[in-house]
């Protein structure tokens, strides 16, 4: 028997290089490619919820101006800044990632986070206010008390009978339960048949479109206000408001997840001048949510809101 002596062969691996990769630059190549792929669906998912809004929002003005102004544009203009400053404390964590400098990398992370924390919690006590005011446009998931009798001013987005009274059905036994803050008795009501008495004197006006001559009356072209109608359209504004805004808090929920790992690996040195793609990726991730939201807060909350100054 011959002995066979063999020698082991040693690669080097750069650090981060992970095995199906040649070298580094392949891998940052390959993971560019893969966080751009996926932002671009993304860019086409939230597309298709922006353009079903303008599709909406282009038939009926006066009902999504009307939910406008039931946000309240200075929390979400506060939302909004702490979001482009969360940007900003990213954007230098990746440059201190290149840099190796890991305790600048550790507490820009967690102002980062502090930042997400602070935009999630403005956005709970929104939905709370929303909840408490009856906008929630879902029956059984807005706040109601049993009332001696019902109370015709506090009326809510949902169906008349479900959790709250509409004017027409005020009547003793009708409905014990309402919402003590409903808001749905709104000065939007006098706006609406405002415009609907200038559409009759002008026929020729375009003071309301084709689809709120048809929709807001109590018949097709009476252009009396129909209120329960108008409330139907409203209730789909905070339909598309919740779905938007609760998909963007369900991604600022996974980027906070993301930065949570992102703060362990930092904290262990990981990051350095030769590998710091996890952190620029994740900053691709956490700049894109915030430019979603730069597109949620004016349209969401202030377009529109200049129909509560027409003149009445």
């Amino acid at each position: 028997m011959s002995a066979h002596s063999h020698s082991d062969k040693f690669v080097y691996h750069e650090p981060g290089l992970q095995h199906q990769f040649d070298d580094m630059g392949q891998q940052e190549e390959s993971v560019s490619l893969g966080m751009w792929l996926f932002l671009a669906q993304e860019i086409m998912f939230f597309g298709g919820l922006f353009t079903a809004y303008l599709v909406m929002r282009s038939k009926y003005p006066l009902a999504f101006a009307s939910g406008s102004n039931h946000l309240d544009a200075f929390l979400g203009g506060a939302n909004t800044l702490v979001l482009i400053v969360s940007s900003l404390t990213m954007a230098l964590t990746v440059y201190y990632a290149q840099k190796g400098n890991r305790n600048m990398q550790v507490g820009l992370i967690v102002l980062t986070m502090l930042f997400g924390l602070t935009f999630l919690g403005i956005k709970a006590y929104e939905y709370t206010d929303k909840y408490n005011h009856g906008l929630v446009p879902m029956a059984g998931l807005n706040r109601r008390v049993k009332a001696d009798a019902p109370v015709a001013e506090h009326v809510g987005l949902v169906l008349p009978g479900e959790t709250a009274v509409s004017a027409s059905e005020a009547k003793p036994g009708a409905e014990p339960y309402v919402n003590p803050h409903g808001e749905f008795q709104w000065r939007e009501y006098e706006l609406v048949q405002h415009m609907m008495d200038k559409q009759r004197a002008e026929p020729n006006g375009h003071y309301l479109t084709l689809n709120e001559q048809l929709t807001y009356s109590t018949s097709p072209g009476s252009l009396i206000l129909d209120k329960d109608k108008f409330r139907d359209k409203v209730r789909i504004f905070f339909y598309i408001y919740f779905v938007m805004t609760g998909l963007h808090a369900l991604h600022m929920i996974i980027g906070l997840g993301i930065m949570t790992w992102l703060l362990w690996m930092a904290y262990k040195s990981t990051f350095n001048a030769e590998y710091f793609s996890p952190v620029e990726m994740s900053g691709l991730y956490w700049h894109f949510v915030d430019i979603v939201w730069i597109f949620l807060f004016p349209l969401l909350y202030l377009l529109g809101r200049h129909y509560e100054h027409l003149g009445l």
